[in-house]
């Protein structure tokens, strides 16, 4: 097997015009995964946040690239994005209770494994996006789809790295990040084969899920700090009595 089967390298105009597509497509897309990724290392020492961005977006994006090759297919089976859209949305209320600074909550800490798993579950279900954009765009030539696969790893890194220090700085990027990975939940759960075809919903009602699905997270995610919070408490003053 020779190099001819990753596809023709030709520069001329089409291929360069696939290039640069496949370029920019990396760089509008690595926003939502760039905001998972910062959400779930936040957790973890400074010293240790590198390892974690940089091991879990790797493992992402070769998961990418083998679900690439059948994405299209997958994507037309009843269900599938409404259970990664409840998934979404159930990783985006996590993020946000562990990512939140709460004083008189005590959190377990994050290994770097459990911050991988979590980037990678995330990146895998919302990256459905990327890879069908990527996809396009690379008219199947397997060099551009790798090509494209690989440099979404760069952009993410970076924007990971930027992100999880400005949230460090000001925590209300943190509501911000919820919000987006609810509003993609409900996008998600709103596109689904199976709702779309019991629903028929129009684009107004798409946007409106998306915006109670981008509010609930947080507020979900407060309620639960605040009922934490009672409950500790309760604790408190039951071991005093």
């Amino acid at each position: 097997m020779g190099l001819e089967a990753l596809g023709k390298i030709t520069f001329d105009l089409q291929f360069l015009s696939s290039l640069i597509s496949i370029v920019i497509i990396d760089l509008i897309l690595a926003g939502d995964n760039a905001v998972v990724i910062a959400m779930a290392v936040r957790s973890l020492p400074k010293e240790q946040r590198k390892k974690g961005i940089i091991f879990g977006a790797g493992a992402a994006v070769l998961l990418r690239v083998i679900a690439t090759f059948f994405i299209s297919q997958l994507l037309q089976i009843s269900f599938i994005k409404l259970i990664g859209g409840i998934l979404i949305t159930w990783i985006a209320v996590k993020l946000f209770i562990e990512g939140v600074p709460e004083e008189n909550i005590e959190r377990q800490a994050v290994t770097i494994a459990q911050a991988v798993k979590v980037i990678v579950i995330a990146d895998i279900t919302m990256a459905t996006d990327n890879m069908l954009a990527v996809g396009g765009a690379s008219h199947g030539n397997i060099f551009l789809l790798l090509f494209g696969l690989g440099l979404s790893i760069p952009f993410v890194v970076f924007t990971s790295n930027l992100l999880s220090m400005l949230m460090d700085k000001y925590p209300i990027i943190i509501y911000i990040g919820a919000a987006i990975l609810g509003k993609v939940g409900g996008e998600m759960i709103m596109t689904d084969p199976f709702t779309a075809s019991i629903l028929r919903p129009g684009k107004l009602a798409v946007y409106f899920v998306e915006a109670v699905f981008a509010i609930g997270v947080i507020v979900v995610g407060k309620l639960y700090m605040i009922w934490k919070i009672s409950r500790i408490e309760k604790e408190e003053h039951a071991h005093e009595g």
